[in-house]
């Protein structure tokens, strides 16, 4: 029997990929090259699996091309909201994600561009590389404290609690949390983590606000002009859920007339064009949406779409199934 066709839509981590041709029969992205809404219609039409990454966009007038062979989209990352999923689920199409296996690295990511803005080391960083540093003086380069500060984790999932570990054990932070409904006692008690009602009760209490929530609709500008007003002249924003749960522009006007003091950033509405408002800001730390790059991560993620397929076309339960 011929093996089912797969179409990768980005590289992976070559064990991964080696794995993949073993089993199927593979196409692999070998350019790296981000595909465009036709080249995902013909996979559509000529695959039985198609694995897009969560940079890859596939809204409803890309999922409903005619003549379609996929069955099933294994996405490589736990966020799907670049996936039309009411139009995946009228197709009949499953979708699969990648959860549990980024929780720490992304939570460091998060630690790091806590420290990063707290202490503005990406501004002393271009600083010292730009020859203009003129050496330690008393009043240079001052910054925020981070130890005992207060950390307040908008929504608290796996990935918050996981950095609210790193915050609560190895700073001395202090947590508070906003989600539905209060979370496992023993991680509360733990942390001594206190929960509020609303952001609006969160905000301004805190030094530093860390988004962990999903994107899509429902959380679309979550952080908006309103929600930025309320934070501390002092505090930083940090965000490494989603692009789309912060309001870019009324982050980049707090940020540069200094309502709040800093942010931390892995991910952008519209990345990777993400608004050059940000490249102009010294109070802003940028990354490149790092939080799962890790080797033993992104190997992890890989292996996890390889179980979803090898289940799905084994007619078993697919372990990792969000449609």
């Amino acid at each position: 029997m011929s093996k089912p066709k797969v179409l990768i839509s980005r590289r992976w981590p070559a064990a991964v990929e080696t794995k993949l041709q073993q089993l199927f029969d593979t196409t692999l992205n070998s350019d790296d090259r981000p595909l465009s809404a036709d080249e995902f219609r013909a996979a559509l039409q000529n695959y039985d699996a198609v694995c897009p990454s969560v940079c890859d966009a596939l809204p409803a007038e890309v999922l409903n091309v005619a003549n379609k062979r996929c069955r099933i989209l294994g996405n490589f990352g736990v966020g799907y909201n670049h996936i039309d999923i009411a139009a995946a689920r009228e197709q009949g199409l499953v979708v699969t994600n990648t959860p549990g296996v980024l929780t720490e690295s992304t939570a460091d990511i998060a630690m790091t561009l806590l420290l990063m803005t707290a202490r503005r080391g990406a501004e002393g960083d271009r600083l010292v590389r730009s020859g203009q540093w003129r050496g330690w003086c008393p009043t240079h380069m001052m910054s925020s404290d981070v130890t005992g500060a207060t950390l307040g984790l908008i929504g608290f999932g796996r990935i918050a609690q996981a950095m609210a570990r790193k915050a609560h054990h190895g700073f001395g932070m202090k947590i508070l949390y906003v989600k539905p409904s209060p979370a496992d006692p023993e991680i509360v008690a733990d942390l001594q983590a206190v929960r509020c009602e609303t952001v609006e009760e969160l905000l301004p209490q805190c030094d530093f606000v860390s988004l962990h929530c999903p994107g899509g609709a429902d959380t679309r500008h979550l952080i908006d002009e309103r929600r930025l007003n309320l934070m501390k002249p002092s505090a930083h924003l940090i965000n490494t859920a989603r692009g789309d749960v912060v309001d870019s522009k009324a982050l980049i006007r707090a940020l540069r007339e200094k309502r709040i003091a800093g942010a931390g950033l892995d991910v952008y509405e519209g990345e990777p064009h993400l608004d050059p408002g940000f490249l102009e800001l010294e109070n802003a730390a940028l990354l490149p949406h790092l939080g799962s790059a890790t080797i033993a991560t992104r190997t992890a993620m890989g292996e996890k779409v390889l179980a979803n397929l090898q289940a799905f076309f084994a007619g078993q339960a697919v372990p990792d199934r969000v449609v």
